[in-house]
């Protein structure tokens, strides 16, 4: 349902029963699945591809070119998921050529204010509190929390199931199923708050707090530490998650906790 104050672009592709409220602008070259509503005073820009049951609130901007001086007008695209929630204000910039695209998973929540930039990829199930921001290139796994106010550096890469406290500043990667806080940034145990909600049961939350006890707070270097786990804990999908993530972090992991602010 178009209202006659909103201007939809002849060649946008619109399911029959998306709600665009007044005083919205939708471009070519975009596309929005069965069921979504679409709040006054937003602008999607093309290259937007927006699944079904979305939510999008007033002021957000979705699709505008990367705020990146290496943009030479290539086509890209951002991509939303199902069911997720984009709430007041917030800006996702398309892809450069990087990756050509810049991704949401379905069943998040981004609220107000929050900002991601060109060619991030961000997983399903996640929650970004208010004016949270990743810059370009960010990949974030699925169920992440972010709280309000943390900046992530380009490049970084957080894994799934973690938890970042308000007003951090993350420069290094954030492996899964942790919790991260302080400045700089560090190790402030597991997610298992998290982790308990998912159902996740208590042997395994002990087995991955067993792992990060090693890596975090047992003296060992990151190589010492993961050929032991690697050595002594049995082979499971999350030790080898855990494994595989630091291996292959290429801009370090973030250190663990020195109790010195």
């Amino acid at each position: 349902m178009n209202q006659p104050l909103a201007y939809v672009h002849p060649g946008a592709k619109i399911a029959r029963n998306v709600v665009i409220e007044p005083f919205t602008t939708i471009h070519n070259n975009v596309e929005i699945g069965e069921g979504t509503w679409i709040g006054s005073n937003v602008t999607i820009m093309e290259g937007a591809r927006i699944g079904k049951n979305c939510k999008i609130f007033p002021g957000a901007v979705i699709s505008a070119e990367p705020q990146d001086l290496k943009f030479e007008g290539e086509v890209t695209t951002v991509e939303i998921g199902d069911n997720t929630t984009i709430r007041e204000c917030v800006t996702i910039n398309r892809g450069t050529k990087d990756r050509y695209k810049t991704i949401i998973g379905s069943n998040c929540l981004i609220q107000a204010y929050s900002h991601i930039a060109h060619d991030c990829v961000v997983g399903n199930n996640c929650i970004f509190s208010n004016s949270s921001t990743l810059a370009g290139h960010v990949t974030v796994g699925d169920y992440v929390v972010l709280a309000g106010l943390v900046a992530v550096h380009q490049f970084c890469t957080i894994g799934s199931h973690s938890f970042i406290t308000g007003g951090t500043l993350v420069r290094k990667d954030v492996p899964p199923y942790i919790k991260a806080a302080r400045e700089p940034i560090s190790y402030a145990g597991i997610n298992s708050v998290g982790l308990r909600r998912r159902g996740y049961e208590p042997e395994k939350i002990r087995e991955i707090q067993e792992i990060y006890r090693i890596l975090y707070q047992k003296n060992y270097n990151t190589t010492q530490a993961l050929e032991l786990i690697e050595a002594e804990m049995e082979a499971t999908p999350e030790r080898d998650e855990i494994l595989m993530f630091i291996r292959n972090s290429s801009r370090g992991i973030m250190r663990g906790y020195s109790g010195i602010y």
